[in-house]
């Protein structure tokens, strides 16, 4: 082979790999199936050096078909914080998910908790997805921590996790808007 047939065909070779790649990240699973537009999972303790048991658990997702619109996202997540015999806990029913490259802003309406002034009420956490050093933020922080806080909208994510307790997985959302 000269070396322009050499180009060629290694050119060739490097886009058939590419498009073979392609496909499958859109597709998620290598199948043919639609990828996720969104998704926020796994759980976490925030670092607290005076002992709290602060603890984060994610299972949000939305579907390929509702990538325009975030508040179709399903799922649920979960806190709690406990120090000594004082605490409480809180699960949601996800109402909004949204994310943009690692960070993930999530939220819900308390549908289960041992504190009565939570039931009923949206809550929103972000989270930033670092890997071994994953941060978290929520709207409860501030003066306004009784506040009704909006779908898709949380405080960043300013705390730290423990270390070795982070597993948050953030699936970048890629909107598809209209072309003319």
């Amino acid at each position: 082979m000269n070396r322009r047939t050499k180009i060629a065909a290694m050119a060739a070779a490097l886009l058939i790999t590419a498009g073979a790649a392609g496909s499958a990240t859109a597709s998620g699973d290598g199948k043919g199936a639609d990828r996720e537009a969104a998704a926020l999972t796994g759980s976490a303790k925030l670092y607290r050096p005076a002992g709290d048991d602060i603890t984060f658990s994610f299972d949000a997702h939305l579907a390929a078909k509702d990538t325009m619109d975030p508040q179709a996202a399903t799922g649920t997540f979960r806190y709690s914080h406990y120090k000594g015999d004082w605490g409480g806990y809180a699960v949601a029913e996800v109402d909004c998910l949204t994310t943009g490259g690692k960070v993930a802003v999530v939220t819900g309406v308390v549908t289960d908790t041992d504190l009565p002034h939570l039931k009923g009420k949206r809550v929103g956490i972000s989270v930033h997805d670092l890997g071994k050093h994953d941060r978290l933020g929520y709207s409860w922080i501030g003066r306004d921590a009784e506040a009704e806080v909006p779908p898709c909208l949380s405080a960043s994510p300013f705390e730290k996790v423990e270390a070795g307790t982070g597993d948050f997985r953030v699936l970048p959302w890629q909107p598809v808007y209209p072309t003319e």
